[in-house]
């Protein structure tokens, strides 16, 4: 069964520029607790009450610890065939560019290219003091707990954009000019909750792009988009691969 229209196969076959936008859904496919769903505890502390340069300031150690524990799941992690498609398609098309809101590393495990993670990355940390970005899979990094900046010796915080603060202005800026250029927009596992990745989806929109939501649940995008399906992208996404690129070989 088709999950596209032939001429709408077709449309996407033929663009010269297609936009994926995912959010924590198509994580939650790998086991990966959401954000706002029943795994959004720790301990007994909420999400949003962690996430943000209050918390920090008050409770660095506490924070780390959360962090510690998240990047563990993360990286214990496999990408599904979500993650795994998408990056396919980057193989097949230089044309095809990645927005994520999730800070998982999932997409660069699967092996995408042309990536926008516009929320950070839970693998690296970045000094409060100098400004200085490190991999914390580096040496003397690693360690549970506080973590300090190898350059001046200040403490580090995880690249993460938290509640309260704003975007990476460059990657904001790309991140329109992305979604203005699209010609068809895939929106995926995205709850709709966060104003900038629904923007960047709704300008896309507007500037004449082919919206394909990809999520088990409506959200607030539903009706701006031309489709939508009611299921996990791990199992939309190959199907609609198959239809665009039908020589490709399998997995």
């Amino acid at each position: 069964m088709s999950a596209l229209p032939p001429d709408i196969i077709q449309r996407i076959r033929s663009a010269k520029n297609i936009l994926f936008i995912t959010g924590a859904g198509i994580s939650s496919e790998s086991g990966i607790p959401t954000f706002r769903g029943e795994g959004g505890y720790w301990k007994t502390f909420k999400a949003e009450e962690l996430a943000t340069p209050e918390a920090f300031k008050k409770h660095p150690n506490v924070v780390w610890e959360w962090y510690d524990w998240r990047r563990g799941i993360c990286a214990d992690a496999k990408p599904n065939p979500g993650h795994l498609t998408i990056a396919k398609w980057q193989l097949a098309s230089p044309s095809i560019h990645l927005i994520t809101q999730n800070v998982d590393g999932l997409h660069p495990k699967a092996g995408s290219k042309n990536l926008l993670e516009i929320h950070g990355n839970i693998f690296r940390a970045r000094c409060t003091s100098c400004g200085e970005n490190f991999s914390l899979m580096e040496e003397g990094i690693n360690q549970p707990g506080l973590k300090y900046c190898p350059i001046c010796e200040s403490l580090l915080r995880p690249d993460i954009v938290w509640f309260g603060e704003g975007y990476d202005n460059k990657l904001l800026t790309k991140a329109w000019e992305l979604s203005k250029a699209a010609q068809i927009v895939f929106v995926i596992g995205t709850s709709a909750n966060v104003s900038v990745p629904a923007n960047l989806a709704l300008t896309a929109i507007r500037n004449g792009a082919l919206g394909i939501e990809i999520n088990p649940e409506t959200t607030t995008l539903t009706p701006s988009m031309q489709f939508h399906f009611s299921a996990k992208s791990g199992e939309v996404l190959p199907e609609i691969f198959k239809e665009v690129f039908p020589d490709a070989k399998p997995n």
